[in-house]
């Protein structure tokens, strides 16, 4: 099964690397869903994950990243007006009803960092 996980990342990697396009000019870390590696984007890397176009849906919160692309609840990187690919502490904390507890509902996976 360990086998299977790393071909299919390996896989993962490169049919990624095949669709990469002139236009973006920020490179990625691949992501990753094992909590033992959290990947670390900074705040413009974060803005790829904007959940368009098949990409992933990530948010940031409190300096952690959430992958939300799974969640019924964020469609196509929307949710109740607010867009994926940023971070939303301060919207999260100060406008939503339910608060952070819901960001347990979907997988950390990375830490927010600020660019250099």
């Amino acid at each position: 099964m360990k086998h299977f996980l790393w071909l299919f990342m390996l896989l993962f990697v490169l049919g990624l690397s095949a669709c990469t396009t002139e236009e973006t000019s920020v490179q990625t870390p691949i992501p990753t869903q094992n909590e033992e590696q959290l990947i670390e984007l900074t705040l413009e890397e974060l803005s790829y994950y904007d959940g368009k176009d098949g990409k992933p849906a990530y948010i940031a919160v409190q300096g952690f990243i959430y992958d939300v692309t799974d969640s019924s609840f964020w469609r196509n990187g929307n949710h109740n007006g607010y867009a994926a690919g940023q971070d939303l502490t301060d919207e999260i904390i100060n406008s939503s009803p339910h608060g952070i507890e819901n960001i347990s509902r979907v997988p950390k996976v990375g830490i927010l960092v600020t660019g250099e």
